[in-house]
Formats: C-alpha cells, sequence, structure tokens
C-alpha cells in the first residue's frame, strides 16, 4: 500500500476521477465558459467558483438541460462571484522588462540587462542576462531561480519548527501541485510548493506548521490544531489570509 498522506490543499482543491467536460451558457447577456465535472457518488449539482473559474460538479445521471437550469436560477451569483475573483486575480505577466515579481511578499522589479550572466536578486530587482530572451525563456529563468530560493528557505523553517512538537526534522523536497501548498506523508517526507517562497515568511511559517503537525495527527482533528497552535499560535489569521488574499503573491 502507498504511505498515507495529508497535506494543505490550495482551496478549494478539485479532486477530478473524469476528464471534465468544457461548455459555454448566456448569462444575462454575458457568455461564461464552465466545465462539468461527474462523479457515481455526487448526490446533487454544486457550483464552485475560483481563480479557475465555474465548475459544476454533477451525478452521472444529472441531465445537462438540469445542470443549465441551476445556473439560469443563479445567474447573478455566478456573475458576482467571477467579478470578484477577476478583480482579485494576480497580474498576468508578460515576462518583459520592468514588471514585478514577488520575494518573501516583497517586489522584486524583473530588469534584463544583456551584459549579465546569471540571475540573481540585487537589492528590489531581480536581474536576468539576455534582454533578447524570449518571454518562456525568461519565466523558466525565473521559476528555476525562485526553486532555487524555496528549498533552503523550507529547510531553515522546518529547522526551526520541529523540536517544537517533538517531531524529527523530515526530509523536504519541492512540489509543483498546483492544487496543494503542502503534503504530508507517514514515512516522514514534506513536499512544499516552491511557489510559496513569494509569500511573506510568517505565512510559510503557517503551512510549514501545518505540514508538521501532520506528522503527529495525519488527520485535521482538534488535536492537529492545538499541535499548530504550539508552532504558530495565530495560525487562524495567518490561515485566512492565505485562504483570501494570498493569490496577491503568486505572480508565477
Amino acid at each position: 500500500m502507498p504511505p498515507e498522506a495529508a497535506g494543505l490543499e490550495l482551496p478549494p482543491e478539485w479532486r477530478e476521477s473524469a476528464a471534465p467536460s468544457s461548455f459555454c451558457i448566456d448569462l444575462g447577456g454575458v457568455c461564461v465558459t464552465y466545465r462539468v465535472k461527474r462523479r457515481r457518488r455526487r448526490g446533487a449539482i454544486t457550483l464552485t467558483i475560483d481563480e479557475r473559474g465555474l465548475r459544476v460538479g454533477a451525478p452521472w445521471r444529472a441531465s445537462h438541460d438540469a445542470i443549465e437550469q441551476l445556473l439560469h436560477r443563479h445567474a447573478h451569483w455566478v456573475l458576482k462571484k467571477l467579478a470578484d475573483w477577476q478583480q482579485r486575480s494576480a497580474p498576468l505577466l508578460h515576462w518583459r522588462d520592468g514588471e514585478s515579481l514577488m520575494l518573501l511578499g516583497k517586489p522584486l522589479r524583473l530588469t534584463l540587462l544583456p551584459d549579465h550572466r546569471q540571475i540573481g536578486a540585487d537589492e528590489d530587482r531581480l536581474v536576468l542576462g539576455n534582454a533578447a530572451a524570449t518571454p518562456p525563456a525568461i519565466a523558466q529563468a525565473v521559476a528555476g531561480w525562485l526553486r532555487q530560493q524555496a528549498l533552503p528557505c523550507f529547510r531553515q523553517r522546518i529547522a526551526h519548527f520541529h523540536s517544537q512538537i517533538g517531531v524529527a526534522a523530515p526530509e523536504v523536497r519541492l512540489s509543483n501541485a498546483r492544487g496543494r501548498w503542502g503534503s504530508c506523508h507517514s514515512n516522514g517526507r514534506i513536499r512544499l510548493n516552491w511557489r510559496l517562497i513569494q509569500m511573506p515568511m510568517y505565512l510559510i511559517d503557517y503551512v510549514v506548521a501545518h505540514e508538521l503537525a501532520h506528522l503527529r495527527e495525519m488527520n485535521h482533528s482538534p488535536r492537529f490544531w492545538q499541535t499548530v497552535a504550539r508552532m504558530v499560535p495565530d495560525y487562524a489569521a495567518r490561515r485566512m489570509e492565505i485562504k483570501t488574499g494570498g493569490y496577491r503573491y503568486l505572480l508565477v
């Protein structure tokens, strides 16, 4: 059997058991794209809206007409939530000179210099050589640099907290998951999403504490949250900040 795992999900997580289908519907004169995901055990049609748009969860036998009737009944709510998420979305990066990035919650200005051979931070700038580089190449270089900053940072925070709850320092690896900030396996391994390095340290600390607590409690029971509180007493406020405002830092 595979090792048991628990983790902190990017809210809300969408676990897929079959390929979703995409559709469009006219709601109040607005063409809205949505995806339908069907599950055998689902009892009712559900609507979810987040940074990925509108998703419909439906039982296998639910008709398409029933889905669209529900969408029409809730058209005002759907349009409002989609507009809210659009306002909350991080700005789209075009990967050119002068754009703003984030490192530990602080902005870095992307600076392209033709005579600069390496990528690196210089005060409030992230300097990258080859000003003629293509946007995909720049994006790849920046992501690679952020990953290099992430692992030693995460290991240092693990070292800071693990003894507070009486667990051995776990193995730490980077994750590229789009659905979770982190995960913890019962074999003692923790994976943390490298994109966290864009957030302030106090938010990183919450995620680290959350995953470390799973080494003692592979659940979200009261004892689990008590363990988190031993490391981060105001964890509830930090958890809420990630849930409602974490998108502001996730530029990459």
